[in-house]
């Protein structure tokens, strides 16, 4: 997720207290939670207890005097990196320490009380599923309730996820995030004060072949099914006139795992799309249509005779990839300390190999730019795992007499992209560097740009999976 603390509030204190500096927390730009310097401190020193100081990153210290303007904005900087490499890191950035502490924060900044309620999740075709959940359950905890009212047995939840998605005036959905276990569902969709955003519930892989896990149970087969005939529908599967007859007819025939195995030979098969935007290929400034799945990112694009051209970049030939921001400061130049910065506006780089010996840097402009590089993690870490032999498939908590069995641990959670603090001595337009940091990075020698190397980070599926073709 992209973490930051963009500005800071003087709120007056309880009961006609004395006033304090509160800091926003961001989640993708949007307000996550508003939290004192004393908590930020309370849960350093948790940490601390529980993993050693050694481990953690320098939080700023103690004043015994009033701060300056300068130094509320120097301690906003320096909070901003403490949050951000807590949450880079595998072991503290997974630990139910920080995760329940962005819970917490989350409901008592939305002033949300913890009650039960009625949680609408949709399924890939529009179908409503109406869970009760707690307004304090976490994202695990909906997962798992949403999985009970299916009928889905445990060893397969893991095979799904729970998307946050805005809807289109057609109906489409455009993905704003995958759910995290550092926030809480039902508060995280509410807050947003739209009819438009909605959780939905769509499987979590990339490799076809663990359909067949899938498959083997109704619940499951009647999942993919549903999410497939509504991709095909929404036009992300591409398909011929004599595909879609075919599948038409399967249909026709309810026979839904033939549809399944016709549909897993065509193109775009179990890819997520991204909402049009802007790539400096084939050419700069170059409209298209981006999509991910099958271990590659696809790039679509409509030629002056409307003839449509695709470029596919496979994930084993990027050797990094980085997400990048411009954001405009307020205008009259340099940011002052506690003013809100405009609207962040990302972009994703990453560093293909076109050719035995050529590296070339290609860059996608999208607001869906993090959660693009959120599911290229996501398909290394899957290549990873097959390479090593492993499962994805996961057991998670069980219920104890219809009731969630509340659990301390959590499942690891490799570390999403996090956006630096902008540094205000800079021109109106900053520009920021992303650290994707997570089990399948690892840093590498500053690229051709002008991200320093601390910014790029290598993939390890670059070397640890060939590509025998090159």
């Amino acid at each position: 997720m992209h973490f930051s603390i963009p500005e800071t509030e003087s709120r007056s204190g309880d009961s006609g207290g004395s006033a304090y500096v509160a800091y926003n927390i961001h989640v993708n730009g949007v307000l996550h939670c508003r939290v004192r310097y004393s908590q930020l401190l309370g849960l350093h020193e948790q940490l601390r207890k529980e993993y050693g100081a050694n481990v953690l990153p320098a939080f700023p210290p103690k004043k015994l005097f009033s701060l300056t303007p300068a130094e509320v904005e120097q301690r906003r900087e320096q909070l901003e990196k403490y949050m951000q490499a807590v949450r880079q890191d595998p072991l503290l950035g997974s630990s139910e320490t920080f995760n329940s502490f962005l819970r917490r924060a989350q409901q008592e900044t939305q002033q949300v009380p913890t009650e039960e309620v009625s949680l609408e999740v949709l399924l890939s075709n529009g179908q409503k599923v109406l869970v009760n959940v707690l307004t304090s359950d976490q994202t695990e905890d909906v997962l798992e309730a949403v999985a009970a009212k299916l009928d889905l047995p445990d060893d397969l939840i893991g095979y799904f996820s729970l998307f946050l998605v805005r809807e289109k005036e057609d109906g489409a959905f455009s993905f704003v995030r995958k759910l995290q276990e550092f926030e809480l569902p039902y508060v995280s969709v509410t807050s947003l004060r739209s009819q438009e955003y909605k959780i939905v519930l769509r499987k979590s892989y990339w490799d076809s072949a663990y359909d067949d896990d899938v498959m083997e149970n109704r619940v499951g087969l009647n999942l993919l099914y549903a999410q497939t005939v509504a991709d095909i529908e929404r036009g992300w599967i591409l398909v011929t006139k004599e595909q879609h007859r075919q599948l038409k007819s399967l249909q026709e025939k309810v026979s839904k795992k033939e549809f399944l195995r016709l549909a897993q030979t065509l193109r775009h098969y179990g890819y997520l799309r991204f909402d049009a935007c802007v790539a400096d290929f084939p050419e700069k400034d170059c409209p298209v249509v981006v999509s991910a799945g099958n271990s590659e990112l696809s790039l679509q694009l409509r030629l002056p005779g409307q003839q449509l051209r695709e470029g596919s970049f496979r994930v084993t030939r990027m050797r990094c990839w980085r997400v990048t921001s411009s954001v405009p400061l307020p205008s009259g130049g340099a940011s002052s300390p506690g003013r809100a910065r405009g609207e962040v506006r990302l972009e994703l780089a990453f560093e293909y190999l076109m050719s035995k010996d050529r590296l070339q840097w290609v860059t996608i402009s999208s607001p869906q730019a993090i959660m693009m590089s959120i599911c290229l993690q996501s398909m290394v870490d899957e290549l990873m795992v097959k390479k090593s032999g492993g499962s994805i498939r996961k057991m998670l908590r069980r219920r104890v007499g219809g009731s969630l069995r509340r659990s301390a641990s959590q499942q690891a959670v490799k570390s999403p992209p996090l956006l630096e603090s902008p540094d205000t001595s800079r021109e109106s337009m900053v520009k920021l560097s992303s650290k994707l940091s997570a089990v399948s990075l690892r840093g590498i020698g500053t690229p051709g740009t002008d991200a320093s190397a601390s910014d790029v980070h290598g993939n390890f599926a670059f070397e640890g999976i060939g590509d025998e073709d090159l």
